[in-house]
């Protein structure tokens, strides 16, 4: 598979910040990014996890930091972002990864879970994405935003109520922002990710039944890997796509299209 440094696609002088990663879609739009030639900042909640994904950037010649973000205050993603810009710079690039999920049947969901992955999953984004966007405008200099959605956002899945919500949420909200932001040169996008093997979903990939049940909704027959979310995301974060703006990328194999 080619690698980034292979491609015209080049991030050399942009500052990304990536948040949740230190594993997963996260890490590797961090190594994306990074191998482009961006400095990037990897946002964390367990900051010597980002230490030492940092570290490893940097030993391969990279500009890397780690820096300590709490999704859920609003505080912290404006003293992480402050952090961010003190020491490498402005951020011009932001990866909102950071969300998860709490299966479970509608009748089922509780106050408190529903409460949980809405303040992940769209308050903490958006929160994050206004953090950046205000310091752009301030200074006047264009920047990407990209979202992580779901297919989920696009799609009803079974026991997943909340979660669907919340991804149709982003998808909305990334074009609500690039609307608003447009005149400012901001662009805003969402990638909208298939299942994809983590650490996250191996517990539910690793059920033959279920990963059987999902591949059968899925034209190419596989579920993805955090490479090939990570492509995407690196062309949207980029000067190729600098015409898009308010878009959702479906890398789903297919699902949607059926």
């Amino acid at each position: 598979m080619l690698k980034p440094e292979g491609t015209r696609i080049s991030l050399h002088g942009e500052v990304a910040l990536v948040t949740a990663a230190t594993r997963g879609i996260g890490h590797e739009c961090v190594q994306a990014l990074a191998a482009a030639g961006a400095s990037v900042a990897i946002g964390c909640r367990n900051l010597e996890a980002g230490k030492e994904v940092a570290t490893g950037l940097r030993e391969q010649g990279m500009k890397a930091m780690a820096v300590a973000m709490d999704m859920q205050d609003t505080a912290s993603i404006e003293n992480a972002v402050a952090e961010v810009e003190a020491e490498l710079g402005l951020v011009t690039v932001l990866v909102n990864n950071a969300g998860h999920s709490l299966p479970a049947a509608a009748l089922e969901v509780s106050p408190e879970a529903f409460d949980s992955m809405f303040e992940l999953n769209v308050k903490a984004a958006f929160f994050t994405a206004q953090a950046v966007a205000r310091r752009l405008i301030a200074e006047m200099r264009p920047g990407a935003i990209v979202n992580i959605a779901s297919q989920a956002g696009l799609v009803a899945l079974r026991d997943e109520s909340v979660y669907c919500m919340t991804k149709a949420a982003m998808v909305h909200m990334t074009r609500c922002l690039a609307v608003e932001w447009a005149p400012a040169n901001i662009r805003v996008n969402a990638v909208a990710p298939t299942f994809v093997s983590t650490d996250g979903t191996r517990k539910w990939l690793d059920d033959p039944e279920f990963l059987d049940s999902v591949i059968k909704r899925i034209p190419l027959g596989r579920v993805g890997n955090t490479t090939e979310i990570s492509w995407p995301v690196l062309f949207l974060a980029s000067g190729a796509a600098s015409l898009i703006t308010g878009t959702t990328l479906k890398v789903d194999g297919g699902w949607t299209a059926v």
